[in-house]
């Protein structure tokens, strides 16, 4: 098998599989290429594989020679060298999450000199890791891809000594003793004085019937940045009216025949940055559909058209096998049900002074003095990013609160003072 210098895929068209490597591939900035199975494309000599014939699709083939069939994204990033375990039995801080709050988080911490960690269980960036471009991000003129912008900040926390583990999940933890002990998935068991979730929104769906039938098999939840060369020729539609909706048409709109952006909203005045309503002002192949929603999706085994359904009730039928749901998320807290932690009625934790309008604030807070600002009402655990009530839903801020969050570590500690028992589990 011929070596090379980047992770090469081969896989079956509208494979959901081979979607979730190439997207977690792209998302980790690492450079792959794509060979998709098709009677007019001959990956084996593409590729210099020996034999595609007994093997199991997709297929992962990586510098050194190797070849993963059929590999999960934990083998992948095994594979890569991405997957540790703990060093210590003891951290100064835990941080849950590698989107942008996260990984602020995890600078600003590891450069103080705490002993932290950071846990992941996809890709490093959250969702700011699947923009195709952020422009609007201090200090970046001509903008970042989101990506690139995650894999900086992953570099230089681990310049500064930080832990990360990838593709790890705990399935429970204990706040007792002023510590939080958490069981990891692989049986490990990770321990710290103090922890920082920042584990950001899950992707919202669209609510329709049938809809996981056509999950990665032309609907993507998020920008897709992976697929644009897929696109090529060919109708994209897209659905939201936000940054990410219009970076991601923007970015379509260099690929594809025609882009098609599908909002509730009269406007997109509303939701959309000024500078991105411009610029899709003035590309011919962008379109958009007001005060419409998608209300019906048609295929057989993947995504071959949708419905369209504008305010007044009239009814489209558009051809096309590329849909990308850019429509924000609901919290990933679903963790804290059982716990002292308190949520607001959308889920999102709750912290600070905000916690003083929650009846059960009083009954479960034990310290005498009040939370701190990113403080939740668990003494020591603290919410930063998309995850916390009240949070700004852009990059800048989560790094913001990242970075603030460590300050307020920093004064927990240095307190040395017990919390009260409670039980988390954590998914």
């Amino acid at each position: 098998m011929a070596q090379s210098q980047h992770v090469k895929v081969i896989g079956a068209p509208h494979s959901r599989e081979a979607y979730e490597i190439r997207d977690f591939l792209k998302r980790g900035v690492v450079e792959y290429e794509w060979c998709e199975m098709t009677p007019d494309r001959d990956c084996m000599r593409e590729f210099g594989v020996e034999s595609l014939r007994d093997m199991r699709l997709p297929v992962v083939l990586f510098p050194d020679g190797s070849c993963f069939q059929q590999p999960t994204l934990a083998e992948i990033a095994a594979k890569l060298g991405w997957v540790t375990r703990p060093r210590l039995r003891e951290y100064d801080v835990s941080i849950y999450g590698a989107g942008p709050a996260g990984l602020s988080a995890a600078v600003y911490a590891a450069s103080e000199g705490l002993k932290a960690v950071v846990i992941e269980r996809n890709a490093v960036g959250g969702q700011a890791g699947t923009s195709s471009l952020i422009e609007n991000y201090m200090g970046f003129p001509q903008g970042i891809p989101g990506a690139e912008l995650a894999e900086r900040a992953r570099q230089q926390a681990v310049k500064f000594g930080i832990e990360l583990l990838m593709m790890r999940e705990g399935v429970h933890a204990t706040f007792a003793d002023g510590k939080i002990r958490v069981d990891l998935a692989d049986g490990s068991l990770l321990c710290a004085k103090s922890n920082i979730c920042a584990t950001g929104i899950e992707y919202r769906s669209l609510g329709l019937p049938h809809e996981d039938k056509y999950l990665n098999a032309g609907l993507f939840y998020g920008a897709g940045a992976s697929e644009a060369p897929m696109c090529v020729g060919q109708p994209v539609c897209i659905v939201g009216g936000g940054n990410s909706a219009g970076q991601a048409a923007m970015h379509f709109a260099q690929h594809a025949s025609v882009v098609t952006m599908i909002v509730r909203g009269a406007s997109l005045a509303a939701t959309l940055s000024q500078y991105l309503i411009e610029r899709l002002e003035r590309e011919a192949n962008v379109k958009v559909r007001f005060e419409s929603s998608v209300s019906a999706l048609y295929g057989d085994g993947k995504l071959e058209a949708i419905e369209i359904q504008s305010k007044n009730g009239e009814r489209e039928v558009l051809k096309t096998g590329h849909l990308f749901v850019c429509i924000g998320g609901s919290p990933n807290t679903e963790w804290a049900k059982d716990t002292h932690i308190i949520r607001d009625p959308n889920g999102y934790l709750v912290t600070g002074s905000d916690l003083y309008e929650h009846p059960a604030f009083e009954t479960v807070w034990p310290l005498e003095r009040r939370p701190y600002f990113l403080e939740t009402s668990v003494p020591g655990s603290f919410a930063a990013g998309d995850v916390r009530a009240g949070s700004v839903k852009r990059v800048a801020s989560a790094v913001g609160e990242g970075a603030m969050a460590v300050t307020f570590v920093h004064r927990y500690l240095a307190e040395s003072r017990p919390i009260a028992s409670g039980c988390l589990k954590n998914d």
